[in-house]
């Protein structure tokens, strides 16, 4: 009697499930910053750059051209309120939430624009034009309440101005 031979499955390499686009945006971001201590930070923000998001499929490429663990990575990557897991709207909007622009009306503005583009924070507006996103201090406290379109810092935005600038993003 045979004896049937034990199969043993051959481990994918890591990230062969990602697009050629999405691969090499990960090497390029790993390469740029390989032999910097501490690369993780800045091999994530390179991949975001990039990609617009970190894709969750990415994590494990990461990990593996890194030496890390998926848990550092995935630790890392959801602890930072920066990075995004999802692709975003075409304009990421900055709220910021920090008390000194709360004393000046951030609170207001945040319902306001809540209101105005039909999603809570981490929302995507159902156009795609603008994600919400809070931050806590964008460094212009001297002209709160605050914001960023982009890379584009706004203050003293009311209301009023708050309409104008997302009329504008969608014109």
């Amino acid at each position: 009697m045979k004896q049937a031979r034990k199969v043993i499955p051959i481990k994918p390499e890591p990230g062969a499930d990602l697009s050629p686009q999405v691969r090499a945006a990960v090497s390029s971001a790993v390469e740029a910053h390989r032999h910097r201590p501490g690369n993780l930070l800045e091999v994530l923000h390179a991949v975001q750059d990039a990609l617009g998001h970190v894709p969750p499929a990415t994590i494990v490429l990461i990990a593996h051209l890194l030496n890390l663990s998926r848990a550092e990575v995935h630790g890392v990557l959801s602890f930072y309120h920066w990075y995004r897991s999802e692709a975003p709207g075409r304009h990421v909007l900055h709220l910021c939430r920090a008390e000194a622009c709360q004393a000046v009306g951030a609170v207001h503005l945040e319902a306001h624009a809540k209101q105005t583009l039909g999603v809570d924070f981490h929302g995507t507006t159902a156009d795609g034009a603008v994600t919400l996103q809070p931050v806590y201090c964008l460094g212009n406290c001297a002209l709160g309440p605050a914001l960023m379109i982009d890379d584009t810092l706004c203050g003293r935005v009311t209301p009023q101005r708050f309409d104008q600038l997302i009329g504008d993003l969608r014109a």
